[in-house]
């Protein structure tokens, strides 16, 4: 066997998968939309029961902010987004942002 082909069947054998990176999805608390609305948004996108829901929206009402969950980064960058476009198209001015955890 040669060299290169060797080398190949090595880099091969020894390929590691990094884990993903984790971000937290964050809604954000405002003035003007409804308390529930922010409920609707739980139980819609994130599959939260209706008592959870409400915990949270609470959270997200005398804190200012309020963690919703953990994803990799492609999974929280779409339910941020599919959180803010929701809020727009019902005239809401409900933000949701992602940070690293």
């Amino acid at each position: 066997m040669s060299k290169e082909l060797t080398k190949l069947k090595k880099s091969k054998l020894s390929t590691k998968f990094k884990n993903p990176k984790f971000y937290n999805l964050i809604i954000l608390n405002d003035d003007f939309t409804s308390m529930e609305f922010v409920v609707k948004i739980l139980i819609m996108f994130f599959n939260l029961s209706l008592q959870k829901a409400t915990e949270i929206m609470l959270s997200i009402h005398n804190h200012g902010s309020a963690i919703v969950g953990t994803y990799p980064k492609d999974i929280a960058e779409t339910l941020s987004s599919k959180v803010n476009n929701y809020s727009l198209q019902n005239n809401y001015p409900l933000k949701s942002i992602i940070k690293p955890n």
